[in-house]
């Protein structure tokens, strides 16, 4: 590969997740504590709903 074709390449930024995890702690830390509790009751409720969930197969 000539020099010229090896400045063309574009190279992909590596993910930090680590970064990108406590960034995520860091801002759910912000909020209070009934925010985190109606959070927590949607996502509940959404789990029992999903569980409860049946699938059929409609034939038309």
């Amino acid at each position: 590969m000539r020099k010229k074709e090896k400045l063309n390449i574009v190279a992909e930024p590596k993910a930090d997740f680590e970064k990108a995890e406590l960034d995520l702690l860091r801002s759910a830390m912000k909020h209070s504590y009934t925010e985190r509790f109606l959070m927590m009751a949607t996502l509940i409720k959404m789990d029992k709903m999903f569980r409860n969930a049946k699938i059929t197969h409609l034939r038309g």
